[in-house]
């Protein structure tokens, strides 16, 4: 998984907002405190905001603040807005299709590959949707032991029995 700078800078936007409270924040205000340029940080607001993160307002005391409070704002959310899948299933076998493939691919029907990436993709999100703003806002030491925790809790949840070789090779006798 690779973090995109869009991802990063504008969680730590969002974040910024979270600590201020219910004080609206301009771009110079967190542009200066996240040390991003100001077109950069209106942008990333701008995205936040036509997707429902945040809210702004005009005028003398306008800016910027969260839409809700930061315990209903899961980081799967925030990275749904800011990034791309980390897996695409209709775009996966397209692109890797082969370059001799015309756009179809060779193990389609067949493909472990593409069942991986869908079960680590569903279980990422599932992951990052457990995990909150307010999670986050948390001292790096408690977070750290928090996310121990929520995510043992995922994979203890989704956990599902694998097929072994040796299982396979029982069936097939």
């Amino acid at each position: 998984m690779k973090i995109s700078a869009q991802e990063e800078y504008g969680l730590r936007c969002l974040l910024h907002l979270a600590r201020s409270g219910h004080q609206s924040l301009t771009i110079p205000e967190i542009a200066a405190a996240e040390r991003l340029s100001h077109p950069y940080v209106a942008k990333l607001l701008s995205v936040m905001r036509q997707a429902g993160l945040i809210e702004s307002a005009r005028g003398r005391t306008g800016g910027y603040r969260l839409a809700g409070a930061p315990v209903d704002i899961s980081l799967g959310s925030v990275l749904r807005v800011l990034g791309e899948p980390l897996f695409e299933e209709p775009a996966y076998c397209r692109e890797h299709a082969g370059s001799d493939a015309g756009g179809i691919c060779i193990h389609h029907g067949g493909c472990t590959l593409r069942a991986l990436w869908n079960t680590l993709e569903q279980w990422m999100r599932h992951a990052l949707d457990s995990i909150t703003l307010a999670d986050l806002l948390q001292s790096e030491g408690q977070i750290t032991e928090l996310l121990r925790t929520r995510l043992a809790d995922v994979v203890l949840e989704t956990a599902t029995p694998l097929i072994t070789l040796t299982s396979l090779n029982r069936l097939a006798d």
